[in-house]
């Protein structure tokens, strides 16, 4: 008997064709609930690390959410309504048709990202995927974020701990699933290099040529 099929995709630069998590930081500054100047300044600097494989996510994680840990779970609400109006929406039809194309064939569909679930969950609900893997974030007695991440972050080898986590939870494990995962980044190597058909979708500037040095299937989806 053939194994499940399981296909997970990152989602920054990979489904969609920015990262959320820098354009929410954007947005943010556009409306008016962040310093312009610093925090531009800031979250370039986050967002070169990210790039370089440097990133303390746990210092980014504190500085993105700041706003909405102030602004509160009302005003972050609304907020992010617009964001995906302005910023997100409409979802690319490639993307949208790679995602079908699995959850057509009977493929297990899950998102799994680095960014936070905040600003995630909503864009995983758009592509019409409920598995979504993301950047979980603590609650405090108030039930509203504390700034800090709870539990392992799903970025480089914690991806692979929370998909790990995430398959015994169905009472799988990786020898028990054929596997696929989409990503654009070094950053998620780990996982790439644990599934059995690892994907290289708009890979940047130093996934490229490790892809093809392996022989990994690269898809330049937003050409």
């Amino acid at each position: 008997m053939s194994k499940p099929k399981v296909a997970l995709f990152d989602l920054d630069h990979t489904l969609l064709p920015l990262d959320s998590d820098y354009s929410w930081g954007e947005f943010t500054q556009q409306i008016g609930w962040t310093d312009p100047v610093r925090f531009k300044r800031r979250n370039d600097e986050f967002y070169a690390h990210y790039v370089a494989g440097t990133l303390d996510i746990h210092d980014y994680v504190r500085f993105a959410v700041e706003a909405m840990r102030e602004r509160g779970e009302a005003a972050y609400r609304e907020a992010h309504q617009r964001f995906m109006q302005d910023w997100i929406l409409p979802l690319r039809p490639d993307a949208m048709e790679l995602v079908r194309e699995h959850q057509q064939a009977g493929d297990l569909v899950a998102i799994v990202t680095a960014t936070n679930e905040l600003v995630t969950a909503p864009i995983a609900a758009a592509f019409g995927v409920p598995e979504l893997i993301a950047v979980q974030l603590e609650r405090g007695k108030d039930g509203w974020i504390t700034g800090e991440i709870a539990g392992v972050p799903s970025m480089r080898e914690g991806k692979v701990v929370r998909v790990e986590a995430w398959l015994k939870q169905r009472g799988l494990d990786w020898l028990d699933v054929e596997t696929t995962f989409y990503s654009d980044s070094t950053n998620d190597l780990p996982l790439l290099e644990q599934v059995d058909h690892p994907v290289a979708t708009n890979p940047d500037a130093r996934l490229r040529p490790i892809a093809l040095e392996r022989g990994w299937r690269i898809l330049d989806l937003f050409q």
